[in-house]
């Protein structure tokens, strides 16, 4: 059972927060479980050597993604900055 009295009120809650983690949990759950499950087909189907290579092709990609991410971030708040200013 709870700690508090009966009849109180609950604390509010920061909903946005709560989604904000969820989606990042979510997201970071599901990278884990792809990099798990194809890292496992790989090796199953091309052996060791070739899960060397998936995985520095992964990383590879990752890299790319994230720097065309940082780029487009960096564009978008900076076109708002621009759009901003008097």
């Amino acid at each position: 059972m709870s700690n508090r009295e009966p009849g109180t009120p609950r604390p509010p809650r920061d909903l946005r927060a709560h989604h904000r983690q969820t989606d990042l949990r979510l997201l970071v759950g599901f990278l884990l479980i792809l990099l798990m499950v194809g890292s496992g087909l790989i090796a199953w189907n091309y052996g060791w050597r070739g899960l060397a290579g998936g995985l520095f092709g992964i990383l590879a990609g990752s890299c790319l993604l994230l720097l065309l991410g940082g780029l487009v971030w960096l564009l978008l708040t900076w076109a708002g900055r621009w759009a901003d200013r008097e």
